[in-house]
């Protein structure tokens, strides 16, 4: 800065500045001398004697002018970087968004004699200053400037096509893009939405663009029945996630969601997929622009515009439509933490029973049922309730881990996890007894507020270790939905009447199917009886013998598969989801009793439940084996 430019901003002469900074002030004002000082040192002002020639050798240092650290601190590692591999040291400045702070950084810059300047104005004004850097012939890359400065960006057009193209890809064609107005960032991901959709002969529309603030988005998305958002800030996301989540609207399976972000490392939960802004890239990018400025050693340079090659960074928020989908199976059972003991055979009364091991691990038939659906590749809900402990988090996980889509689940703050202890002996059989716990206060309102998982529901699976006014509100909301029930009737000494008119499929076991109709003996007039009180289709489960069929068409037997029993306590479970699964893939439920035959015989030949039920892969290449005509079959 020269003395004319420090005279003007202190408002005095010229001559003035010049007897103060030699020493020669005896004569003038104090004050005036203490501000004249203060705007030399602020500007790192040297008389000019002490200048030296601006054809020095270089220093091989180069400078980063930034408006704030909270807008290019992600970018600075890819310039620190990028400097010492081509030997450049980096002096660091931050303006906070002040132009009178800037301009006391641009002097104290060309005082440093830097070799080149890596910088981002302030506003249009800070044009003004780039005088100070020419007359010192010291280069400039200029990012996140302003119109009418030949600014260094990254292309987000480019963003905004790959997120469309994300989407279209997944077969989403209603989506929307939640942007900001008047922000640049959103402008450019508006350009690629538009031109992916484009490109795509997709006609774009002005309502498929929603402007935050999110609280007046989420109508609009429902309204609409958009399948799909693209956000251009993670923050309006991580709302609309909330705010959908409120509503019981769940991500991927009712919205598909993607956005950008500008966090390097992204955040575990929620699992919103993102493409990462590459700030460390383009710091890279732009500090090897300035190097070939300052060493000449290049015509043209890198371009202006940065065009990475975008990932994302998962697709954990991403699913192809619902409507697209297999209808998805919807659980309402128990929950419980079980505890199986391995023994010689099952207690009796008046004797003592030797435990060999113990295994403990979840269950319960809501668990059961919900995690087999799951390993057999079903998209599936569940609803139940759990306690406010240890085991519940257990349980959470494991569903999590599963897939199971758990947001219908609740915790009761004033009773344990349900528990089983289930005695399992040699010959495989079991005996259980069960304390409910928060099962027990499973409530019909309870299931209403999780009405909304019955939507794109094919089956509805119900077990009755649940309260029973809990099973006929699940039982009447599936019958409105349009969805199929499977009604396990576990612990019933009566069923009502009610319940038997809105089961499509039955399915007792031999002990369940005589305490119910005790005065039927065989399986085809047990299964008779429930046909006439209302079951559309009657399957008593038999065991080794296998089950009987009764509907509308066919009473017949089909026999059980060839599998060694080792504990046959998650037999019925797995045979029912399996069941329920291949009827939603359009199997006849001829063909789908022998596919859940197959998958209950995998069930009972292992130790344990939810350890024991089989993968699709698994079941589907055992059936081709032995079977192969079977799955053909439908």
């Amino acid at each position: 800065m020269t003395i004319k430019e420090i005279a003007a901003l202190a408002g005095v002469s010229v001559s003035t500045v010049s007897k103060i900074m030699n020493g020669k002030d005896g004569n003038i004002n104090p004050a005036t001398r203490n501000r004249v000082l203060k705007i030399a040192k602020e500007h790192h002002y040297e008389p000019y004697s002490m200048i030296k020639n601006i054809t020095a050798p270089r220093k091989f240092v180069i400078g980063l002018l930034v408006k704030s650290f909270h807008s290019s601190s992600m970018m600075l590692g890819g310039i620190l970087e990028t400097a010492q591999k081509h030997g450049y040291q980096l002096l660091l400045f931050n303006s906070e968004q002040s132009l009178p702070q800037e301009l006391k950084h641009i002097t104290a810059l060309c005082n440093s004699r830097v070799d080149g300047v890596i910088w981002e104005p302030v506003d249009e004004q800070s044009k003004e200053y780039e005088h100070f850097f020419a007359k010192q012939n010291i280069p400039i890359c200029y990012f996140n400037a302003p119109d009418g400065f030949p600014s260094y960006s990254i292309d987000f057009r480019k963003a905004g096509y790959d997120l469309t193209l994300e989407l279209l890809n997944h077969k989403h064609t209603h989506i929307t893009c939640l942007l900001r107005k008047d922000d640049p960032l959103s402008s450019m991901i508006l350009e690629g939405f538009q031109k992916c959709l484009y490109d795509n002969k997709i006609t774009f529309e002005e309502q498929q663009v929603l402007y935050a603030p999110v609280e007046n988005c989420y109508t609009s998305i429902i309204a609409h029945r958009l399948t799909g958002v693209i956000s251009a800030h993670y923050s309006d996301a991580l709302m609309l996630y909330e705010q959908l989540e409120h509503l019981h609207y769940c991500i991927p399976s009712s919205l598909s969601l993607v956005s950008l972000s500008s966090s390097e490392g992204g955040t575990d939960y929620p699992h919103i997929s993102c493409l990462q802004i590459p700030s460390h890239e383009f710091g890279c990018h732009i500090c090897e622009a300035l190097i070939g400025k300052c060493e000449k050693s290049a015509q043209n340079g890198p371009p202006l515009l940065f065009a990475p090659d975008y990932s994302l960074t998962h697709t954990k928020s991403i699913w192809v439509p619902s409507f697209l989908r297999l209808k998805k199976l919807v659980v309402a059972g128990s929950i419980n933490m079980d505890l199986t003991f391995i023994v010689n055979r099952l207690p009796q009364a008046g004797k003592t029973t030797e435990i060999l091991t113990s295994v403990i691990s979840v269950g319960g038939k809501g668990v059961n049922q919900s995690v087999g659906a799951a390993k057999l590749g079903r998209e599936v809900a569940l609803i139940g309730k759990l306690g406010n402990d240890f085991d519940s988090s257990l349980i959470l996980n494991t569903l999590e881990k599963e897939r199971v889509t758990a947001s219908g689940i609740y915790r009761d703050i004033n009773m344990p996890t349900g528990k089983a202890y289930i005695y399992t002996g040699e010959d495989g059989e079991s005996t259980i007894t069960v304390l409910s716990g928060a099962n027990q206060n499973l409530m019909p309102e309870d299931i209403q507020n999780q009405r909304h998982l019955f939507a794109n529901a094919g089956f509805c699976l119900l077990s009755t270790e649940i309260p029973i006014s809990a099973v006929l509100e699940a039982a009447r909301i599936a019958r409105e939905s349009d969805v199929k029930v499977i009604l396990k009737p576990a612990v019933l000494q009566a069923i009502p009447d009610e319940l038997l008119s809105l089961t499509d499929i039955f399915i007792p076991n031999q002990k369940e199917a005589a305490a119910l109709c005790p005065h039927k003996a065989s399986p085809g007039e047990q299964a008779e009886y429930f046909y006439q009180k209302g079951a559309a289709t009657v399957i008593i489960t038999l065991g080794h013998k296998g089950c009987y069929l009764k509907d509308e068409k066919e009473s017949l037997f089909f026999p059980a598969e060839n599998f060694a029993p080792i504990d046959t306590t998650g037999g019925a479970d797995a045979f029912i989801c399996a069941l329920a699964s291949y009827l939603t893939e359009g199997y006849s439920v001829y063909s789908a009793i022998r596919i859940a035959s197959y998958a209950a015989g995998f069930c009972i030949s292992r130790q344990g439940v939810v350890s024991a039920l089989v993968d699709r892969s698994t079941l589907e290449t055992y059936i081709t084996q032995h079977d192969p005509a079977l799955l053909s079959q439908k």
